[in-house]
C-alpha cells in the first residue's frame, strides 16, 4: 500500500506540475520517498538505469532531431505538398494527411510527430478556410494516428525502446514482427477515422491561397541532406543493431550530424540560418530524471509484489492459448496505460511478463508484443494516458482550440477499442505465420 500511495502520488504530481516544477524533479522526489520507505533500495537504482538509459537518450536525440528539421522548415513543406497532392478535394486530404502523420511517426517517434504536425495542419487548415469542425476533425485524426501507428519500428515511439531494450528485441526481429502489423492498425485507424468524422470534412477546398511548398524552406542545406541522411540512419539500426551497437548512440550521431549542418560548425557558425536555441531548449532533458525516477517509483510496486501478481494473471491466460494471452495482455496494457500513464505501464508489463513462470515460448512472444500495443494504443482512452496527449492538448489549446477532458474520452472510448482489437488480432495472425 505503501508503494501503491507513492505511486499514486508521484503521477497526480507529474501531470499537475505544480509551480510548473519539471516532471524529472518531481519523479526523482517520488523516488527518494520510495528510497527512504524502504520500498525501493540503492541496490534497483543501477538495475532501473541499465533498463531506461538507451531508451531514454534515444527518445531526446530523436526530438532533436525531429526540431532542427522543424526549423528548417521539412515538415511544413512536406505537409504542403500533401495538400496540393489531394487535388482540392477533402476526402482524399484527410487520409494523406492521416499517412503523412503516420510516417513522420515511424522515423520521428509519436510525440515528435504529434507536436510537430499538429500546429502546421492547423496553420494550413485555417489558410485554406476549412471551418472549426473540420479543423478538429484533422486533429482528432492526426493526434490519434501518432500514437496507433507507433509500432513499426523500435525508434517509433519511447515505449517500444523500452520494451525491445528490456526483452533483448533486435531492430531486425521487432521490425519483422510489427511492421505488417502496424500497417493492419493504420488501415483499421484509417477506417474507424473516416467514419467517425467524415461528416466534417468539407468536400472541395481553394488551393489558390496556398503558398509554394519550396518557398517555406528555410535552411536549404539542412534540407537537402535530411533525405540521404534518414535513409543511412534506417539502414545504420539494422546493420549496426545486430552487432550490439546502442539505438541511442546511432540517434545520438545523426543528431549530432544535423545540429553540426544548421549551426554551421564546420564553418565557425559563418552562413546559419536558423537558431538552434529552439531545439536544444525544447529537447526534452527532463525525460533523463523522469525516465529514472518514474522508474524507481514503479520498480517499488514490483518489490511490493503487484507484478508477481500480474504475472500470475498472465500465466493464467497462456493456459488459454496464445490468442488469449495476446488479448489479455494487449487490453490489460490499455488499461493501464489508460489509469496509470503508458510509461509506467510499460514497465509493469514488462516486469510482470518477466516474472512469468508458466507461459510457453510462443505465449510470451505474444505477450510482449501485445504489451507494446496495448502501451501504444491505450493512451487514447484517456487523456492523461501518454504525456504527449496533454501537451498536444496544450498545443491545441494555444490555437484557439479547445478539446475538454470529457469531449477526449468520448473520441477515445469510440474510436480506439476496435483499432486496438483489429491490431492485436493483426498480430497473433501474423505470429503464427512467423511460427510455421
Amino acid at each position: 500500500m505503501i508503494a501503491l500511495a507513492i505511486f499514486i502520488a508521484t503521477l497526480v504530481l507529474v501531470l499537475w506540475q505544480p509551480r510548473n516544477i519539471g516532471i524529472g524533479w518531481i519523479a526523482l522526489a517520488g523516488a527518494l520517498v520510495a528510497l527512504l520507505s524502504g520500498t525501493i533500495s540503492l541496490a534497483d537504482i543501477p538495475i532501473v538505469w541499465a533498463i531506461v538509459w538507451d531508451a531514454t537518450f534515444t527518445f531526446v536525440a530523436l526530438i532533436i532531431l525531429s526540431l532542427v528539421l522543424d526549423e528548417a522548415g521539412f515538415f511544413e513543406w512536406a505537409a504542403l505538398h500533401v495538400v496540393r497532392w489531394a487535388g482540392g478535394r477533402g476526402m482524399l486530404l484527410f487520409p494523406l494527411v492521416i499517412l503523412l502523420g503516420a510516417a513522420m511517426t515511424a522515423v520521428f517517434a509519436n510525440d515528435g510527430a504529434i507536436l510537430l504536425l499538429t500546429p502546421i495542419v492547423v496553420a494550413i487548415l485555417r489558410r485554406l478556410a476549412f471551418g472549426e469542425a473540420a479543423v478538429l476533425a484533422f486533429v482528432l485524426a492526426s493526434g490519434f494516428v501518432a500514437d496507433s501507428t507507433s509500432l513499426p519500428l523500435v525508434i517509433s515511439n519511447l515505449v517500444n525502446i523500452l520494451s525491445a531494450n528490456y526483452f533483448g528485441l533486435t531492430f531486425d526481429r521487432y521490425a519483422l514482427v510489427m511492421l505488417p502489423v502496424n500497417l493492419a492498425a493504420l488501415l483499421a485507424s484509417l477506417l474507424v477515422l473516416w467514419l467517425a468524422e467524415r461528416r466534417a470534412i468539407p468536400a472541395r477546398y481553394s488551393l489558390a491561397h496556398l503558398p509554394v511548398p519550396a518557398s517555406v524552406i528555410v535552411d536549404p542545406l539542412v534540407f537537402r541532406a535530411a533525405f540521404p541522411l534518414l535513409a543511412v540512419l534506417l539502414a545504420a539500426y539494422f546493420v549496426l543493431g545486430q552487432r550490439g551497437v546502442p539505438v541511442s548512440a546511432i540517434t545520438g550521431v545523426a543528431a549530432l550530424l544535423l545540429v553540426v549542418l544548421a549551426g554551421r560548425w564546420h564553418r565557425g557558425g559563418r552562413g546559419a540560418v536558423t537558431s538552434l536555441q529552439r531545439p536544444l531548449r525544447e529537447a526534452p532533458w527532463q525525460i533523463v530524471l523522469f525516465s529514472l525516477g518514474m522508474y524507481l517509483v514503479v520498480y517499488g510496486l514490483r518489490n511490493a509484489g503487484l507484478t508477481a501478481m500480474l504475472a500470475g494473471w498472465l500465466d493464467r491466460l497462456g493456459q488459454s492459448g496464445p490468442l488469449a494471452t495476446t488479448l489479455g495482455a494487449g487490453f490489460g496494457a490499455a488499461l493501464l496505460s489508460s489509469a496509470m500513464n503508458n510509461l509506467p505501464a510499460t514497465l509493469t508489463g514488462a516486469l510482470a511478463i518477466g516474472q512469468s513462470v508458466h507461459l510457453t515460448a510462443a505465449a510470451r512472444e505474444a505477450a510482449i508484443y501485445a504489451n507494446v500495443i496495448g502501451c501504444d494504443l491505450g493512451p487514447k482512452f484517456t487523456p492523461i494516458g501518454s504525456l504527449a496527449t496533454l501537451l498536444w492538448m496544450h498545443v491545441l489549446a494555444r490555437k484557439g482550440i479547445t478539446v475538454g477532458w470529457a469531449a477526449y474520452m468520448r473520441f477515445g472510448l469510440r474510436i480506439t477499442p476496435p483499432v486496438l482489437l483489429a491490431t492485436l488480432l493483426a498480430l497473433q495472425g501474423w505470429l503464427w505465420v512467423l511460427g510455421r
